[in-house]
């Protein structure tokens, strides 16, 4: 079992930065590949970005490509989404997803969810 509790959304303007965390419990986070996902009003969620367990395979979707960075720190338990440049469109609730198996793109194949932060980029 793995609880994950996401932290360091709130509202910034378009430009702005913020670093988002995902602390995690349970002593097996270092064999879970972590993703973030984010959820905007009336749309489905979406992949943003997932790293490995050893952290040497990442892969982000286009739209945050060159902007958005993740990162993880094993010995505390805890993944971050560095997020540069932000723009109006980033505007979501982000969540953190751990997946056993695979290092997915795919929502479905996550095992374990936190309960969101919500990021709020004004134009």
């Amino acid at each position: 079992q793995v609880q994950l509790v996401e932290s360091g959304g709130g509202l910034v303007q378009a430009g702005a930065s913020l670093r988002l965390s995902c602390a995690a419990s349970g002593r097996t986070f270092s064999s879970y590949a972590m993703g973030w996902f984010r959820q905007a009003p009336g749309k489905e969620r979406e992949f943003v970005a997932v790293i490995s367990w050893n952290s040497r395979n990442r892969n982000y979707a286009d739209s945050v490509k060159g902007r958005f960075t993740i990162s993880r720190d094993n010995a505390k338990n805890t993944v971050y989404l560095q997020m540069n440049s932000l723009k109006p469109e980033d505007t979501a609730v982000y969540y953190c997803a751990a997946d056993r198996w695979n290092w997915s793109t795919k929502d479905y194949e996550y095992d374990y969810w936190g309960q969101g932060t919500q990021v709020t980029v004004s134009s």
